[in-house]
């Protein structure tokens, strides 16, 4: 996981130095490029908000990126392994060949012994990366408009049903709801709570949580169903729109957001996320305010649920919403985090003519 890697502003320095020093320990994953490479790699640097840094080259390769040509980071793992690298070069003579066990056996390999080197020298299969990189190069043809039959075939796969199968394993989505869409784009921002995650389209922000948030794993998965699109990383205008705004809320200076929202949930859910955003700076509600505000006096649970379902913490600021004897409550980000910033939002609150607040 990119936290559990040392400062990455630490291996950005590193690979600015083309240091050996994280070698086959920390990876830079380019956003921009879509490649990942040694931090010693001698290509042209990437910028700072264009990279990822990952412990290892599975983490890689299972988040979409393919290995530099350049540095060749596969090629390291591989030296002790003669096995392993016999066969990606094989796998890079014939990239786009669906490969199965009886390919290995027809070359004389024990395809358990096959699997257990890879495993050990790369974290995946053979089989494995053989299919991420066919998923690749399709999910890319979608993307860009192609027809499922002529990806279907690109890919190596003659059964529509074994493609789709294999596409919806590998993407998480069937390879016709891809076909024409844009992809949505996740990236980290940094915040003094802690990273958050924030996913965009091109035009709209989707989602932004705490990078810790217990429901976000399936705050993903459901709107990977909504919006019918896979989520890549990488930076859309609404990302760095978004992360701008953060910092001006963070540094005390303004609490007003501007950045498009897509907000991806029920008539109610809208409702009552229309009724949150409008509790000024430096106040809050109850749920009971909330429910009679939207007339939904008998249904304060129901507010309640649709205050947890927010996929966009802080510009719609359910963390405004507390109890009717003035206690916390939950949060999805945390209690801690609620009560930041609630003291954060009542300095910035503005102060009348008179001092009056």
């Amino acid at each position: 996981m990119l936290f559990d890697l040392p400062n990455d502003d630490l291996l950005y320095d590193a690979l600015l130095a083309r240091s050996f020093d994280y070698e086959g320990q920390a990876f830079v994953c380019v956003k921009s490029t879509g490649i990942f490479c040694r931090l010693s790699c001698p290509a042209r640097k990437p910028k700072r908000e264009n990279t990822l840094f990952f412990d290892s080259i599975a983490a890689c390769l299972n988040s979409g990126f393919r290995p530099c040509e350049r540095c060749r980071p596969l090629d390291g793992a591989s030296e002790k392994e003669p096995l392993v690298d016999g066969l990606l070069k094989l796998l890079d003579r014939h990239p786009d060949h669906r490969w199965t066990e009886d390919d290995l056996v027809r070359r004389g390999l024990d395809p358990s012994t096959v699997r257990r080197a890879f495993k050990r020298s790369l974290g995946v299969t053979f089989l494995d990366l053989a299919r991420q990189r066919r998923m690749g190069e399709a999910a890319r043809q979608l993307s860009a408009g192609a027809r499922v039959i002529e990806a279907q075939i690109d890919a190596g796969y003659d059964s529509p049903s074994g493609f789709r199968a294999a596409f919806a394993k590998l993407m998480g989505e069937a390879p016709a709801t891809a076909q024409g869409r844009e992809l949505l784009f996740a990236d980290w921002i940094e915040t003094p709570l802690g990273p958050m995650v924030a996913v965009a389209d091109q035009t709209h922000l989707h989602l932004l949580e705490f990078h810790d948030r217990k429901a976000l794993p399936a705050e993903m998965e459901s709107l990977k169903r909504k919006t019918r699109s896979a989520v890549v990383p990488g930076r859309t205008p609404p990302i760095d729109q978004i992360d701008a705004e953060l910092k001006t809320y963070f540094a005390g200076n303004s609490g007003d957001f501007r950045t498009p929202m897509a907000l991806d949930g029920s008539a109610f859910e809208r409702q009552v996320w229309t009724k949150l955003s409008q509790i000024p700076l430096g106040e809050t509600r109850s749920y009971s305010d909330i429910a009679r505000e939207t007339g939904t006096i008998q249904a304060v649970r129901a507010v309640a649920r649709a205050n947890g379902s927010n996929c966009i913490a802080i510009v719609v600021p359910c963390h405004r919403c507390i109890g009717a004897d003035g206690s916390l409550t939950g949060y999805g980000g945390g209690l801690w985090r609620k009560q930041w910033l609630l003291r954060h939002e009542a300095k910035m609150r503005p102060v009348g003519l008179f001092g009056a607040g």
